[in-house]
């Protein structure tokens, strides 16, 4: 028999799931704040949210591919140069504490909510 926090884990990645596969966020906006609630330090809770954003991320690419709306050059071009910025990203998250992480997170998603929002 599940648990109540495990099945809430799962409840929650399966709206992580809908909500990167719609958006092409990738989920992480949603991954880090849920686990920063659950009590996690900033660097595991953002090192935990690409290992999650990795599973959605190969189901998210089979599923739009059934409608062709993946371009791959495109896609791997762009993941090349993020290879290099997740390496400097990963040490640099090293160097700030959790509080300042999340105010630093939550200004970055008011700045975009904004910028969506606002944008014609």
């Amino acid at each position: 028999m599940l648990n109540a926090s495990l099945f809430l884990l799962i409840a929650s990645g399966v709206l992580v799931g809908i909500g990167a596969s719609f958006t092409g966020l990738g989920g992480g906006f949603l991954v880090v704040p849920l686990l920063l609630f659950m009590g996690y330090p900033a660097q595991k809770a953002v090192g935990t949210s690409f290992l999650v954003i990795l599973v959605i991320s190969i189901s998210a690419v089979i599923a739009h591919n059934k409608f062709a709306n993946v371009d791959y050059k495109l896609g791997v071009l762009l993941g090349l140069g993020g290879i290099i910025g997740a390496q400097i990203g990963s040490r640099l998250v090293e160097h700030v504490s959790t509080a300042n992480f999340k105010k630093v997170f939550a200004l970055i998603l008011v700045a975009l909510a904004a910028y969506i929002f606002f944008k014609k």
